[in-house]
């Protein structure tokens, strides 16, 4: 597999950063690291781009990032902030020219189903101007162009939710909890995309500190963290952190090698 590129589309938590009716030195900063939008990236290789999440700033990340074409969409797990961009994949298949196929497990594909149902049937009018979804349903690694998918089971609070590893680089949003036999699939990477909410303990999502250790245990050449809420500034808490591990910021492109 040639090399893999991993685009942030949005890493800031839920809320976004800055949040709504909050002043506090993150969300009035001025510096551009500090505006973060719902958490989503884009993974290509050999020019075959896959959005993973669809966020409710999609149209916006795709705009400010010249995503001008997708081939496919992989989804983490069904929180709103994670599908509730799905609407505007459509503008995706215009530009193809044809459907989409949709990855994800069977819970959250039952999600999607339930909010956008519409994108699944069959188009009876041409000019409905609506998305075009195939399902396809994760049950184990499955291909992307050049690209295999390795489905990293991971726990957000309680839930069950997935990861993804692509080449020598994983993606682990929302997770405060790595099952032990998850730990194969981190092996030997080049990049891991990892949860770091904020300082404090969370019920759902790693703390800065158990991002740290986590990233510590896993050894990647590079870690960068995601899902930032507004109670770490970026400047400030890179400053912080060993010199292979850094907080990620819309925009940031990396790459590490295929398999």
């Amino acid at each position: 597999m040639p090399n893999v590129e991993l685009l942030f589309l949005g890493t800031g938590t839920s809320a976004g950063v800055p949040m709504i009716g909050c002043h506090c030195p993150v969300c009035d900063s001025t510096d551009p690291h500090d505006k973060r939008t719902r958490p989503s990236v884009v993974i290509s290789s050999a020019g075959v781009r896959v959005l993973v999440d669809a966020t409710p700033e999609l149209r916006l990340q795709c705009v400010a990032n010249r995503v001008d074409a997708i081939d496919s969409v992989v989804i983490t797990h069904g929180h709103a902030d994670h599908i509730m961009g799905m609407d505007d994949l459509r503008r995706f298949n215009t530009i193809k020219n044809g459907p989409l196929d949709i990855w994800a497990d069977a819970a959250t594909h039952t999600t999607i189903t339930r909010c956008f149902n519409y994108a699944f049937e069959a188009q009876q009018d041409p000019k409905l101007f609506r998305p075009q979804l195939i399902r396809r349903v994760i049950e184990g690694p499955f291909d992307i162009g050049p690209m295999r998918f390795h489905p990293i089971e991971l726990v957000h609070g309680k839930m069950p939710v997935l990861g993804f590893r692509v080449g020598r680089v994983a993606y682990c949003t929302d997770v405060n909890f790595i099952p032990e036999q998850s730990y194969e699939l981190l092996k030997d990477l080049d990049v891991l995309v990892l949860d770091a909410l904020t300082h404090r303990k969370h019920a759902a999502h790693f703390s800065l500190e158990e991002a740290v250790a986590e990233a510590t245990k896993i050894g990647a050449r590079q870690t960068l963290f995601t899902h930032i809420a507004h109670g770490m500034a970026h400047e400030a808490t890179n400053k912080e952190l060993p010199p292979n591990i850094r907080l990620a910021h819309d925009g940031l492109l990396v790459t590490g090698r295929g398999d």
